[in-house]
């Protein structure tokens, strides 16, 4: 499994998410939203790894498919955190650019494995 590239990402992307929570709860002082931003951002890499452990192309999708949405989250609450000034733009951006980078991978594995399903 870790020598997946996509399952890499996004633990590695999971990792930024962890540590951007610590710096909001303990030198911000912010927990509501980044609470939220911790359990989507590492629920991406999470879902990325039971697709990998999936007992269907069906699950499989299923299983990205919700990592797709997760990402969609993420890049909400990134966007919260930073118009309430709680991440600065260089924060932002990078966050935002890792977490798209990651949603546009799943969803074309996504298209691929529907496209190879409706194939056989």
């Amino acid at each position: 499994m870790t020598n997946n590239p996509t399952f890499t990402k996004g633990l590695d992307y999971a990792i930024r998410i962890v540590n951007l929570y610590k710096y909001l709860s303990e030198q911000k002082g912010e927990r509501t939203m980044s609470k939220q931003l911790l359990r989507c951002g590492t629920s991406i890499g999470a879902n990325i790894s039971e697709a990998l452990s999936a007992e269907s192309s069906a699950d499989f999708i299923h299983k990205l498919a919700i990592a797709q949405k997760e990402s969609n989250e993420t890049l909400y609450w990134l966007m919260l955190l930073h118009q309430t000034e709680y991440i600065n733009q260089q924060e932002y951006q990078s966050m935002a650019n890792d977490c798209e980078e990651l949603r546009k991978i799943i969803v074309s594995i996504i298209l691929t494995t529907k496209q190879k399903a409706n194939k056989s």
